[in-house]
This record gives C-alpha cells, structure tokens and sequence, in this order.
C-alpha cells in the first residue's frame, strides 16, 4: 500500500528564496499548459501531449528571455507540474463520464502566486536524497534539517514540498508499505463493533462506551477571532497584514492539528481492538447546509471514516459502511420493532412492543453492529474494499 508521510522542514533563509522560486516555476508551466489546452479546446484542435508541451513550456522556453529563469527550478519539478496536471484532466474527464465514483470534480484551474498553499514534488530524476546526518538535499536548494517524527518504511518514491498558509514548510514523502509488516503490527482479535458519530458524543460504540466531542475550533475560537480582529485593522497590503494572516492561519493550523491527531489515534485504536468496524455513510455536505454546519465541519467526520477505511486496508480489519439510509435510530435493537421517526431532541425512548428502555445514540451504534454482520453474511459489499471476516 502506498502511503505520504510528511515532516517538518526547516530551510534557510537563502534556501527558502530556492524553494520559491521553484513553487513559482512549476506554477508558470502548469498555467502556461492550461492556457495552451484550454485555446486548443476552443478552437477545436487536438489535446496537446505532455511530451510535446515539455518541449515547447520547458526546453525551448529556457532559451527565451522571458522565460530564462525556470532553470532557477529542477527540470523534474517543472515536468512533474504537466503530469500532475495530466492527471487532474484525466480525473476531470473521467468524473464527467461517470467512470470516477463520488462526487463531480472541476477542471484544472490557473494557479496564483497569492495561493497561500505552495507546492513542489521532486521525483528520482532530480537525484533528491536522504543524507547521512537525516537532512534532505535537494538540487539547487542544498540539505534542509527536518523533523523526523517517525521511521519511513521503505525508500520513497518522490518527495512533495510543500509551504502551507501559516509559512510552515513540509516533506511529503510517498512510500510503499510491507503488507506482511502491517499485520504483524495489530493484536489477533475476533471482536467485532458498530460506530456511531455524533456531536456531543463524537463516537459511540455498540459496546456502550461514549468518547465525547474535544471540539477543536470552539476550543480554539477565542484565540482565532482575537487574531481575526487583529488582522481586520491592518492597512491593506502591508507587510504588518501579512504578519497578522499568518498569526490568524497558524491558530487555524494549531486547531487542525489537534484534530487530526486525536482522530489518527482514537482510529488506530479501534482497529486495533477490533476485527470488524461497521459505520455509516454520512451526508456531510448535506448536513453541513443546517443550523449545525459549524460543529458539522469542525467534527470532520469525514475524514475520521477515511482514516478507519485506509487503516482496514492497512493492516486487514473489515469495514463496512451501512446505507445511510438505514433507519439505525428508529428500530428497536433488542425485538426490531420500529415505532417510526424520532425527532432530534429525543435522546432516550422506550419500545411499546417490547418495553426496552433506549439511549438513542447506544440503540443507533447497536443497530449498525447487527446490520453490518448480516451484510457480511451474506457477502454484501460495503463501500470500502477491505478484507471481510
């Protein structure tokens, strides 16, 4: 399986020039190719080919004036740009065919240099490397000391640098994971589990145990309009506003980070403990729409389920995600009767034909559990292709 693990980057101040300058390069060929596609569409000529637009966008415009200074950038970041944007034309095109599952992605747009998220991958024909001493040398950059948090598995691919809002600098590596090393990893077990998302309780499992919701951004929103209201006072475009953005992105950046990290260590847990996870399909963007869209998007329960599908992947756990469609709170687990639907602030209820008393939550999360089992059964696919037990 392929996995991105990212670090933290450390450059000079000389060697941040040198990442910048190969961020724009690589935005200038990827806009110029854009702009010659998009031409050739109008005019009902052919798809330009990668090969012919790395001649024309890279070798021979080197040898203008105008465009002499993409050799300040590695020839591979600047062929690396047409093949990234291959693939978003090749994603675009396949979404409006039908052939690529979820929802309609958007063509390729033109990049700006005011994007506060800049980006440079490096591949092998770069002759990027890891030195000796765990610095990163990259050419026309030179060794930047990064953070190393954690071990790579395997010998990377490429290396993505990226810069995000808050000015903070990134490698992102892209490695290949040993699959017979991943299970040997995650305990022996036969338990299998129903999950339930919610709000004020962020999971509910069938078991009964509720973990409740840290709410990251409501945690974090003093502080983050404190910054806001800052940054609202300085003259535009001076370097004093530009130092307030990046105060304001980086308690954005402080909130994201305590979000993904208790997500990736409440999923590890759960794949560990478990053999079996069932959830639900959510409609985030739906529910996004209501008078709840703040707490919905700070939840991200979305990417709370793509870490449990990836994880499954990873070290052979089954997930199945039931149809959201699946009345989870309206039966009965204990005699499946269904007395009909029940409004939101009805947390607990009590079954007239079989007189069991129900926490709404625990009674959904029980009823996932029991209908993930039968589509297991019965070999019924869910939305993730992981190993079935």
């Amino acid at each position: 399986m392929q996995l991105r693990y990212s670090f933290r980057i450390h450059p000079a101040v000389g060697q941040r020039k040198s990442l910048d300058c190969a961020f724009g390069c690589a935005r200038v060929v990827w806009n110029d190719a854009l702009r010659i596609r998009r031409d050739a569409h109008d005019a009902g000529l052919p798809f330009p080919k990668t090969a012919d637009l790395s001649k024309s966008l890279i070798t021979q415009a080197k040898k203008t004036p105008e465009r002499a200074w993409l050799s300040g950038a590695p020839v591979g970041v600047l062929q690396q740009a047409l093949r990234d944007q291959d693939r978003a034309w090749r994603n675009f095109f396949d979404s409006i065919k039908g052939k690529r599952p979820g929802p309609k992605i958007e063509e390729p747009r033109f990049k700006s240099k005011r994007d506060r998220r800049q980006a440079a991958r490096y591949t092998r024909s770069d002759r990027w490397s890891i030195t000796g001493t765990g610095q990163l040398r990259l050419p026309k950059v030179g060794d930047v000391k990064v953070t190393w948090s954690r071990q790579l598995p395997s010998g990377p691919s490429s290396v993505t640098v990226i810069k995000d809002p808050a000015g903070r600098y990134f490698a992102s590596f892209v490695v290949e994971t040993d699959p017979a090393d991943d299970l040997t990893t995650m305990p022996e077990t036969t338990a299998e589990i129903g999950v339930d998302l919610g709000l004020t309780h962020y999971v509910i499992l069938s078991t009964g145990q509720k973990i409740k919701n840290p709410r990251w951004l409501r945690r974090a929103e003093k502080k983050i309009k404190r910054a806001q209201r800052e940054l609202s006072r300085k003259r535009k475009g001076s370097r004093n506003q530009d130092k307030a953005r990046i105060k304001v992105a980086r308690a954005h950046a402080h909130a994201a980070n305590a979000r993904r990290d208790w997500q990736h260590k409440l999923s590890t847990e759960i794949m560990r403990e478990n053999q079996a996870v069932t959830v639900e399909t959510l409609g985030v963007l739906g529910l996004a729409r209501g008078r709840n869209a703040k707490s919905v998007h700070d939840a991200a329960w979305g990417r709370f389920v793509t870490m449990l599908e990836y994880k499954a992947a990873r070290y052979g756990r089954a997930l199945t995600k039931v149809a959201r469609d699946f009345p989870s709170t309206q039966i009965c687990s204990h005699c499946r009767y269904r007395p009909g639907k029940l409004p939101l602030h009805v947390r607990t209820w009590t079954c007239t034909a079989c007189g069991t008393i129900h926490d709404r939550d625990h009674n959904a999360a029980k009823n996932l559990h029991d209908e993930g089992r039968l589509m297991r059964a019965a070999r019924i696919p869910g939305d993730v292709p992981a190993p079935t037990g």
